[in-house]
């Protein structure tokens, strides 16, 4: 009988201010397209300890990590620039600290807008602090008026992205003002803005799944097509589970 495979997704957090507790929270839009794609989500509130992180992650057969404001420069030794949105404190560590467990586990992952971002710097690779100012003739990725703002996106052959959207015409939504700049070891580049800003990334490594996206398959601005990544990341989860052949981006 088919099991489907339960995929987790770290939450957002909030600190409490004095009209309201502290909370966490995800939009729907993450599990909703989990379930759509055949897994069962399952949301993860900011644990900070790594040991009990691991428990948790022993459970799970994959991880979805979603977006959210940015990380914090300086826990990779750079400065802040002032367009930046900082996380709260206690989600990034903790998503630092999963991240970190999940690359020792080999666990499947999907990270999505920061959730990409974290998983380049957390692998060796670093940010554009604001794209504006460091790739000064890069198209608009974010548009404070047009939440449904989108732009080109061009796949290379032979990776995962390919395979979702061809080699047709495709766009996706863009809401970011950073972007991956020097790129981790062990993994490529999937797809890229016609700026050349990196779009998609994922593992080279053949023992670990996992892959990336800056831009938003889980939006109400995405589309339908963009569904096809949740569906593809659970089908490799589920190939991996299984010890099938030909998992993507394996």
């Amino acid at each position: 009988m088919f099991s489907k495979p339960v995929i987790g997704l770290n939450a957002n957090f909030r600190n409490a201010t004095h009209d309201r507790p502290a909370f966490s929270f995800i939009s729907a839009g993450y599990f909703d397209a989990v379930i759509a794609a055949g897994g069962i989500p399952v949301v993860l509130p900011p644990v900070g300890n790594a040991e009990d992180q691991q428990a948790v992650l022993q459970r799970l057969d994959g991880v979805v990590l979603i977006g959210g404001p940015d990380l914090d420069p300086n826990r990779d030794g750079f400065m802040r620039h002032a367009s930046i949105r900082m996380m709260e404190p206690r989600r990034e560590e903790a998503d630092r600290s999963m991240m970190k467990v999940i690359a020792q586990m080999r666990l499947p992952v999907f990270g999505i807008g920061v959730g990409m971002q974290l998983i380049n710097v957390a692998m060796g690779g670093n940010l554009f602090m604001h794209i504006p100012e460091d790739l000064p003739g890069a198209l608009p990725h974010h548009d404070t008026i047009d939440k449904h703002h989108r732009h080109g996106l061009e796949v290379v052959p032979g990776t995962l992205m390919e395979k979702i959207f061809g080699d047709g015409e495709v766009r996706v939504n863009s809401s970011h003002h950073m972007a991956i700049d020097e790129l981790a070891p062990g993994f490529i580049v999937s797809a890229r803005s016609p700026d050349g800003v990196i779009e998609a990334i994922e593992s080279a490594h053949d023992d670990w799944f996992a892959i990336g996206t800056q831009f938003h398959p889980e939006a109400e601005s995405a589309s339908a097509l963009d569904q096809r990544i949740f569906e593809e990341f659970v089908e490799g989860v589920v190939a991996g589970k299984t010890g099938s052949v030909g998992v993507a981006a394996a």
